[in-house]
């Protein structure tokens, strides 16, 4: 995870899920110990700043959604795409997205979280991905996007004079792209998710809220396909009335 040096609608889910979350949460840290494939926060952070743990704003019509809208899964990604991490987690995603996305049971939000003094281009790479949304909304601004991250290699940054050609070959006219991006209005709206991003804790990319119902739970750094996959399927299972706690162990009598 690269390191920061600075309620959504959702049907009624089983109490069980509860515990399904105290079982993501151990999960994620004995894989991100484990696991290789699964990178974590690679650069020291200054003096640790109090996590304001109030959770993101409600998902609504201002954000870029990928599957159903309505999906009993909501997976909120604060990223960066010059980002390495958030690259890979990007290729995880779409994968999750199209093994669940297509049944309607999984969401991805997308939410910019920009580190400028790790990435100095990526504000204005966020502010080019909101100008595509606006001028052609989410089927543009996903295209645009996926297409940012599959045209660099992993530790490259973003070559940006292909924003426009991105632009365009998500649907975006091109006149109109550019005099979105040059105008420099999209910055304001970029600020404001990553002031967004920090408040609720995010210290880093990317940073992902995993929402079912009234629940919520964290998923920090690029996880793996299968870490990912795993919470993901056990959610489900919960959803679907599949789950089955562990028998309670009786009480030993004492003499």
């Amino acid at each position: 995870m690269e390191p920061n040096p600075q309620s959504t609608t959702s049907p009624a889910i089983p109490i069980a899920i509860v515990v399904g979350f105290a079982m993501i949460a151990i999960a994620i840290f004995f894989t991100g110990s484990r696991n290789d494939d699964a990178p974590v926060a690679v650069t020291p952070q200054g003096p640790e700043i109090p996590t304001v743990t109030s959770g993101p704003r409600p998902v609504d019509e201002t954000d870029y959604i990928r599957g159903n809208p309505n999906a009993p899964i909501v997976m909120i990604e604060y990223s960066d795409y010059d980002c390495p991490f958030c690259k890979q987690f990007h290729e995880t995603m779409v994968q999750i997205m199209e093994e669940y996305g297509v049944e309607g049971r999984v969401a991805w939000v997308y939410r910019q979280f920009p580190i400028s003094q790790l990435h100095p281009n990526a504000p204005k790479i966020s502010e080019a991905a909101l100008c595509v949304g606006e001028l052609g909304g989410q089927n543009a601004f996903w295209s645009f996007s996926d297409l940012v991250f599959e045209q660099r290699e992993l530790t490259e940054p973003t070559n940006m004079v292909r924003l426009g050609d991105y632009a365009e070959r998500a649907g975006v006219d091109p006149a109109a792209y550019a005099s979105c991006y040059e105008s420099g209005r999209m910055k304001a709206t970029v600020d404001a998710s990553v002031k967004e991003a920090f408040d609720i804790g995010a210290r880093g990319t990317p940073y992902t809220v995993l929402i079912a119902g009234n629940q919520q739970a964290v998923i920090n750094g690029a996880q793996s396909y299968q870490t990912v996959r795993g919470i993901i399927s056990n959610l489900i299972d919960q959803l679907d009335g599949r789950f089955e706690p562990a028998p309670a162990t009786p009480a030993t009598e004492v003499e």
